[in-house]
């Protein structure tokens, strides 16, 4: 099977934005194929987000698996040139900023195939960041640059990439987001740690390198999430990435914070609707949570997604402040006066693939 567009997805965070792009492609009646490359595995961090979103069953899957971040990308690069020596696509489409997105990126720009990656400009400016250096190396060969927010604009435009390659497009995962909430639902998870949905309760999601790989970090950030739990119960889906790490600092045994497995998409969705708010260290979720009006308190220095602290409802913490700011978002009622960031409407999907309709003739 040979295709004119080519998708690369490796992670979970790939998924919700791919889904509403190749459905307004599939509409336009172009040829289209999509390779997973398997940098996340598991069923929960994967394939259920194929069943969940209905989104296509990829047309070649590579199983790359896990491993050290160089060991990683050079295997999707090795199995990705195969791929496209032999199918020969005229462009390359790319998501977000995780390693398979960088591999893909340097194989295309290396056999001189067209790149466009959705998602582009954002930036942190925090190099000590893996996902920072895929952000700036993949827009740097790329040809047509899909932006989420006028800043990521900015961020081009200031490091010389050409006016005519970037294209503000808005949000595809906030397409997806839109599309999915009528299916939302988090009764099973909540009633299996004892749980009602009219029950006050907080979710947590962390597994960035920064908080959960240092012994000290992460002490100091379970006795944040310890204080935290004393306001409301916290549901923690725990990535596979800090599970072990998290499980020697003894929260397994808090009362106030229940552990479980990752969850698909609906179900997540469904939890974070449904809490009084969030504390994270994920990029996707400031972003959901701005849609879904709930409060969102990032365990990080920075953001590459300030739109979510402007027009959203993102606030940055640390741990040692986290429990006192969640106190003050929860008495305020700062987080109902809000923006929707511009061109967050749910059509950032079928802007991208009229663009690419056009490029791709």
């Amino acid at each position: 099977m040979s295709a004119r567009i080519i998708h690369i997805t490796g992670a979970r965070p790939n998924f919700p934005k791919a889904a509403p792009v190749m459905r307004a492609l599939d509409e336009l009646g172009m040829d289209q194929m999509l390779v997973h490359t398997g940098q996340h595995y598991d069923d929960k961090l994967s394939e259920i987000f194929f069943r969940q979103l209905h989104l296509r069953k990829p047309d070649m899957s590579l199983g790359v698996g896990s491993g050290s971040h160089a060991q990683q990308t050079a295997a999707i690069m090795v199995a990705l040139e195969a791929v496209f020596m032999e199918h020969a696509p005229e462009l390359v489409v790319v998501y977000g900023d995780v390693n398979s997105t960088l591999a893909a990126a340097l194989v295309a720009s290396k056999l001189g195939i067209r790149l466009a990656h959705v998602e582009a400009g954002l930036r942190s400016f925090d190099r000590g960041m893996p996902e920072e250096i895929n952000r700036i190396l993949t827009d740097s060969v790329s040809d047509l640059l899909f932006t989420t927010s006028a800043d990521a604009n900015a961020h081009l435009g200031r490091e010389g990439v050409p006016e005519e390659k970037i294209f503000f497009v808005g949000n595809p995962m906030i397409d997806t987001l839109l599309s999915s909430a009528d299916r939302f639902d988090a009764g099973a998870v909540l009633s299996g740690i004892g749980l009602r949905a009219t029950d006050p309760y907080l979710v947590a999601t962390l597994h960035r390198p920064a908080n959960v790989d240092d012994p000290a970090s992460l002490t100091g950030l379970v006795d944040a999430l310890v204080e935290c739990a004393a306001i409301a119960p916290i549901v923690l889906p725990m990535h596979p990435r800090g599970a072990r790490a998290f499980a020697a600092t003894g929260i397994l045994a808090e009362p106030g914070i229940h552990v479980i497995d990752p969850q698909g998409y609906l179900e997540f969705m469904g939890l974070v609707r449904g809490s009084r708010a969030v504390i994270t260290d994920s990029g996707g979720v400031q972003e959901e949570t701005t849609m879904l009006g709930v409060p969102c308190l990032t365990l990080r220095p920075n953001t590459e997604r300030p739109v979510t602290i402007s027009d959203g409802t993102n606030t940055l913490v640390t741990a040692e402040t986290v429990a006192s700011t969640l106190r003050e978002r929860l008495a305020s009622a700062e987080h109902a006066h809000r923006r929707t960031p511009p061109l967050w409407d749910g059509h950032a999907g079928r802007r991208i693939a009229r663009i690419i309709g056009e490029q791709v003739a």
